[in-house]
């Protein structure tokens, strides 16, 4: 019986190890910590965004980074046989808004304890506490060696997660694996990484969420992101779904060229929106700027947009002058933000960067360099935007790098 090796008990690695064993493989999982999925159970707010609804045809468009290498993976375990796993496991599902799928009872630990099932009933086994300090091949095998002693393996699967979190394990250590079989690493940097403002009034709106509003971003005359959602603001700058996925966009650029701006009212075009703040001055005469804003803007947000758009609050709506409103009707619209920075690696939710998946079969996982060796989830340099698509990518990768461990291929 062919013997694989996982290092790594995230996601990932927990596919790869069920996806061996079922194959015929005597599977072990080897995890650094005291138990499995822990960077799994602050997805999605601790919620679990495991995957996304969208169509198969329009999937691989959630991915920023290398989308192409996922196809092979994706076609071998898609979005909806991942549900229909996670369900006859136990946990029941749901689609909520862009496609996002949770588990009906918003808890991530159901979903790693379906994994566990799955993995007992697989046959595969797991060793807690089992931190890899190093591995190499040698003529009978794969030999992993660490504070558990060492473990012999015919193929090995190295699923150690990117650089993000490290509090949950995910601390780098697996691409110092990968570089000691021979392998590239490209540039690591943080994805889905809230975005730090040079813009003072972001501080003062610390804690306040535009929901439906739009967030774009441009260089010169190349649009490099525009989308739709829900937005925070922090001490900072901005975070949220938005600004998550407008980072992974413009991760890599040159930020004093980068030109970002908030629609916030995408609903109403300009011609749209200059007539509803028409009729509301026409409507209230005798009212005062203040009025005018707080029917238009959650309250907190009426001062400073008052001052970006240099309309004090008191001003009679009588007496708004044309220069106002179209300064006002600007500040709605095309509301500038310049980016200065990202918050640091650690607070990424994914990491950009990892194995060059240039040196990886796409079909299988095992790497073009070392015959027997795997790579599965966030060690790839593979990344996707925010709505469960970089799950969806180490589930995917895990399940094939199992099964073409085991020699199910």
């Amino acid at each position: 019986m062919r013997r694989v090796g996982v290092i790594g008990g995230g996601p990932a690695g927990m596919m790869a190890a069920i996806a061996a064993a079922q194959a015929g493989a005597e599977a072990l999982l080897l995890e650094g910590n005291e138990k499995l999925g822990k960077k799994l159970y602050i997805t999605g707010k601790g919620r679990c965004n495991l995957t996304n609804a969208a169509p198969k045809d329009e999937f691989l468009r959630g991915y920023v980074r290398n989308p192409r290498f996922l196809y092979s993976a994706f076609a071998a375990l898609d979005n909806e046989a991942l549900m229909r796993c996670v369900e006859g496991a136990g946990v029941p599902l749901k689609v909520e808004r862009g496609g996002r799928v949770f588990p009906v009872s918003d808890k991530a630990s159901d979903v790693t304890r379906a994994l566990e099932r799955l993995l007992r009933e697989s046959g595969a086994r797991v060793r807690l506490r089992a931190r890899v300090q190093t591995a190499e091949k040698g003529e009978e095998g794969f030999l992993a060696r660490g504070d558990f002693g060492q473990e012999r393996f015919d193929a090995l699967i190295l699923a150690c997660g990117g650089a993000s979190y490290p509090a949950t394990g995910s601390d780098g250590g697996g691409y110092a694996l990968a570089r000691s079989f021979g392998h590239q690493v490209t540039e690591i940097r943080p994805a889905l990484i809230p975005i730090v403002t040079r813009e003072a009034w972001c501080r003062e709106l610390q804690g306040l969420t535009l929901k439906n509003v739009t967030l774009s971003a441009r260089k010169g005359k190349k649009a490099l992101f525009s989308e739709l959602g829900e937005m925070l603001f922090t001490h900072f700058g901005i975070s949220g779904p938005l600004a998550l996925s407008l980072s992974s966009a413009i991760s890599g650029e040159d930020l004093g060229r980068i030109e970002i701006e908030l629609d916030v009212k995408p609903g109403l075009d300009f011609a749209a929106l200059q007539r509803r703040i028409e009729r509301d001055i026409a409507q209230r005469p005798r009212g005062h700027a203040r009025a005018l804003l707080e029917g238009l803007l959650p309250r907190s947000f009426v001062p400073v947009m008052a001052e970006l758009a240099g309309l004090p609050l008191e001003t009679p709506l009588s007496n708004v002058t044309r220069a106002q409103r179209e300064s006002l009707l600007q500040a709605l619209k095309r509301l500038p933000l310049h980016a200065s920075g990202f918050r640091p690696l650690e607070e990424a939710i994914v990491t950009r960067g990892g194995v060059s998946v240039k040196e990886v079969d796409p079909r299988t996982m095992e790497s073009r360099r070392m015959p027997g060796l795997y790579f599965a989830g966030e060690m790839l340099d593979v990344d996707g935007v925010t709505g469960g698509y970089n799950l969806q990518a180490a589930f995917s990768t895990g399940y094939c790098a199992g099964r073409a461990a085991a020699g199910g291929e």
